[in-house]
């Protein structure tokens, strides 16, 4: 696709990223098959390749529209469109460059900018988060069945190791997972200590910046950046082997900070490196000696591989052949590149989509009747267990050693 942009413009490195992206992307129309968005609504400006051509003509422009902002509204940033996509276009590269000019230049009325930073403030504040959900369970019972089924059931960690291993991880904490299911990285830990790793948690690491990127608050996102590198980074220097986490959404957003931070001159060459050492659970353990790993009831599970995991990660399947590898009995699940909807803050921003997303989701997920449905991603886990019977996991948990038997 040629492009017209000013020069002054394409100085900018994420401008430059975008350009060469969209040069790139030849109008085959492969990525609508696969985009949830377009496949909901059939129209061709809720898909890849008409919202490249929207955000094309704003940067030849320089110049974003209430329209654009609309259309990229709805793109659940699912990157499906990458994975199948022959030319190789980034889309998210492009996608990126349009939300901030559509920011810009679209100024939102003012319920969608305190409805946006009510989600920026509650979801990324560990405390008030977990004081809100702490409320949300007390008052559970009295709340009507479908109020119920959207606050999660409290879980315990279990005993964390306490065994002192030489190597070492760095593992993301995370803002939400944290207070919904702390079992989650309590697993983690566990899996690892039987592997011989120990994992390292800082506290002055906060939100990955996920939240406040989508959201177009990209200063905000920036600055938690930062914060995360300058917390990691004495450990970084020590010989840290990787940087984790079991939130896949974050996994690639950390991914991503050497991109982010390019423009940084201070922090750029350091996002760099983190970058460089994130890695997605399932690439460390597979490394690893399994054997050492105590045998578990082998289930009969459906596995939903988060879009962050396939799309963003690249690792769609290795989940799957783990778990088979260790004696468990996966089922096909039909439209498995397809998003359940939830997106991150999309569930909250778009219910209306997300809904019928989770929906087509859940139909092939328990069609073959699966004891679990495990996932790689907090926000999937939440959305696909409300008013579903069939317990929701991550598919960490199906190796903790607390579960051997």
């Amino acid at each position: 696709m040629q492009t017209y942009i000013k020069d002054e413009l394409r100085q900018r490195p994420s401008i430059a990223a975008a350009d060469t992206m969209i040069r790139k992307c030849v109008h085959c129309g492969f990525c609508n098959v696969t985009c949830p968005t377009y496949q909901l609504l059939g129209d061709e400006l809720d898909g890849p390749r008409g919202r490249i051509y929207q955000i094309k003509n704003a940067l030849e422009l320089n110049q974003g529209s209430e329209s654009l902002q609309q259309h990229l509204d709805r793109c659940l940033t699912c990157r499906s469109c990458e994975t199948t996509c022959p030319a190789g276009v980034e889309y998210g590269v492009i996608l990126d460059a349009g939300r901030e000019l559509a920011e810009r230049d679209a100024p939102r009325p003012v319920w969608q900018r305190v409805q946006r930073a009510l989600i920026r403030f509650g979801l990324t504040n560990r405390l008030l988060f977990a004081a809100l959900l702490g409320t949300g369970r007390l008052i559970r019972p009295l709340m009507p069945t479908a109020l119920k089924s959207r606050i999660p059931a409290a879980t315990k960690p279990g005993p964390l190791p306490v065994g002192v291993h030489s190597r070492q991880i760095i593992l993301l904490q995370g803002c939400v997972q944290s207070s919904i299911d702390p079992s989650i990285n309590a697993a983690l830990r566990r899996v690892f200590d039987c592997l011989g790793v120990g994992l390292v948690e800082v506290k002055q690491a906060g939100c990955c910046g996920a939240i406040d990127h989508h959201l177009s608050a990209e200063q905000a996102a920036l600055g938690r950046m930062r914060q995360n590198i300058d917390a990691w980074w004495p450990l970084v220097e020590a010989g840290a082997e990787a940087i984790v986490s079991t939130a896949s959404g974050c996994g690639v957003t950390l991914a991503d900070y050497g991109r982010l931070l390019a423009e940084d001159e201070v922090y750029a060459q350091k996002a760099a490196q983190i970058s460089a050492l994130v890695k997605d659970p399932v690439e460390l353990i597979a490394a690893e000696n399994l054997e050492r790993l105590p045998a578990q009831p082998a289930k009969r599970v459906a596995f939903q591989c988060p879009c962050t995991l396939q799309h963003g990660f690249g690792h769609g399947g290795k989940v799957e052949a783990l778990l088979s590898a260790l004696g468990h009995e996966l089922l096909p699940v039909a439209d498995s590149h397809l998003c359940c909807g939830s997106a991150g803050t999309y569930s909250l921003l778009q219910p209306e989509y997300s809904e019928q997303l989770r929906r087509q989701k859940l139909q092939q997920l328990v069609i073959h009747e699966p004891e679990l449905i495990l996932t790689a991603n907090i926000g999937c886990q939440t959305h696909l267990q409300r008013d579903n019977p069939v317990p929701v996991k991550h598919w960490i948990q199906l190796l903790d050693p607390l579960n051997a038997g």
